[in-house]
């Protein structure tokens, strides 16, 4: 898996974006706009009426998006655009699971893979009750994201790894997803207690806002992962502007990271 091969050779970052926030065109510039300036994967948000774990940032992003219709087939278009566009950039879907639920698991699993998607995150289905989608992402190898957070005991720490294949992806304080003036003091300590004890790489989220962030948390993670930062650009600038403020904060973090 390309997820893997990444992970496992440097410090990658991964941006996310909601999809058709503000339409389904600008969703594609954004995500050639981040491959072409140090993407090293994209997580890339359906859109949901109840986003529970998100903050408000995230949720105007996808109330800005169901604004128009939007359905998985459209979602399918996009990732595929991309990849007929000439991007290998890798794509992990990041949904609640109604609406794949809805479409039904293994439709989805088949037709996300054959639309270039590599992996996805369901992030209110645990390990202990995702059977059904398991058994639909292994039979058309899609890869699977589960999260821990500072809350996750031992023996379900090792369920998630598990059921993983793509990544683990480590939610790094309690609450929701929303930018951050500082990270956790325990984060370090907790992040290398982890590393030690996965056999996935480790992806680290929730809070992680500014390039300097970024820097700090790759010393003992794989993958770093930014939202509401960028999503924070959608509010206030469009076309162009809004390219270029995401280039810039994209290449700002990717050489932090790198450094």
């Amino acid at each position: 898996m390309k997820i893997r091969e990444i992970l496992n050779s440097q410090k990658a970052f991964i941006p996310y974006i909601t999809a058709g926030d503000p339409d389904l065109a600008t969703t594609l510039d954004v995500l050639k706009t981040l491959s072409d300036n140090g993407a090293d994967m994209i997580e890339l948000g359906i859109p949901f009426t109840d986003p529970v774990a998100d903050g408000p940032t995230i949720q105007k992003a996808s109330e800005r998006a169901l604004k128009n219709p939007f359905h998985m087939e459209d979602l399918f278009k996009l990732t595929k655009q991309f990849r007929d566009d000439g991007y290998d950039t890798p794509i992990v879907l990041m949904s609640y699971a109604n609406p794949i639920f809805v479409y039904g698991y293994d439709a989805f699993a088949k037709n996300a893979v054959a639309n270039g998607i590599d992996a996805v995150l369901i992030t209110d289905i645990p390990p202990e009750e995702a059977d059904d989608y398991l058994t639909a992402a292994k039979t058309h190898d899609l890869g699977t994201v589960f999260l821990c957070s500072p809350t996750t005991t031992p023996e379900r720490l090792k369920l998630v790894d598990d059921t993983s294949t793509a990544y683990v992806y480590y939610v790094a304080r309690a609450g929701v997803t929303g930018a951050r003036d500082d990270l956790p003091q325990e984060l370090q300590e907790t992040l290398r207690d982890l590393k030690q004890t996965l056999k996935n790489p480790l992806c680290v989220g929730f809070g992680i806002s500014t390039p300097e962030h970024a820097a700090t948390v790759a010393k003992h993670a794989d993958g770093i992962i930014v939202g509401s930062a960028l999503v924070n650009f959608f509010e206030r600038w469009q076309g162009e502007d809004l390219l270029s403020k995401i280039a810039t904060l994209t290449k700002d973090i990717k050489g932090a990271i790198d450094a």
